[in-house]
């Protein structure tokens, strides 16, 4: 069975980053998903010519690429990674706008943070270019998928 302490709590509780510098450099990666629930108007104009504000799948995704690789910079613990490869998927949906995040490293810690943190960063990112035609556009259900490498292996969400 696998250790559930708090990694980032030291002996006497209190919050700090982990040393990994024992651990071994492995290929890691991780996939993450979430959502942008838009009204029907603003599914039409993705599908067709597009939001006033332009091409809001674009900035989504390359926002998404910057949101994984600016992490360390987001979550006070995280570690600062080589990101070797970021891969952001959108796909129009008759309900908005699904995400799936790819990230991968070679290195000695996953890239679990990065990957959730990309769908975040697109999913805000397709909020601002299209808040102009929908202030109820909402972010759902942004999770971890998958993730592989490292001391843990090959793990994946189970529906």
């Amino acid at each position: 069975m696998a250790d559930k302490s708090f990694t980032h709590l030291n002996e006497h509780g209190d919050a700090h980053m982990v040393d990994v510098s024992a651990k071994e450099v492995t290929v890691r990666s991780a996939t993450a998903r979430g959502q942008v629930l838009v009204s029907a108007e603003v599914v039409g104009m993705l599908r067709g010519a597009g939001v006033p504000k332009g091409d809001a799948l674009a900035v989504a995704r390359i926002a998404g690429i910057q949101g994984a690789k600016r992490t360390p910079d987001l979550i006070p613990l995280c570690h600062p990674l080589a990101i070797h490869a970021v891969e952001v998927d959108l796909v129009v949906v008759d309900a908005g706008v699904d995400i799936t995040v790819t990230v991968r490293t070679a290195d000695r810690t996953g890239v679990e943070m990065e990957a959730l943190t990309g769908v975040a960063v697109a999913a805000l990112a397709l909020i601002d270019m299209v808040k102009g035609v929908d202030r109820m556009a909402a972010i759902a259900n942004i999770e971890l998928l998958e993730k592989l490498g490292g001391r843990s292996g090959h793990w994946v969400r189970s529906q």
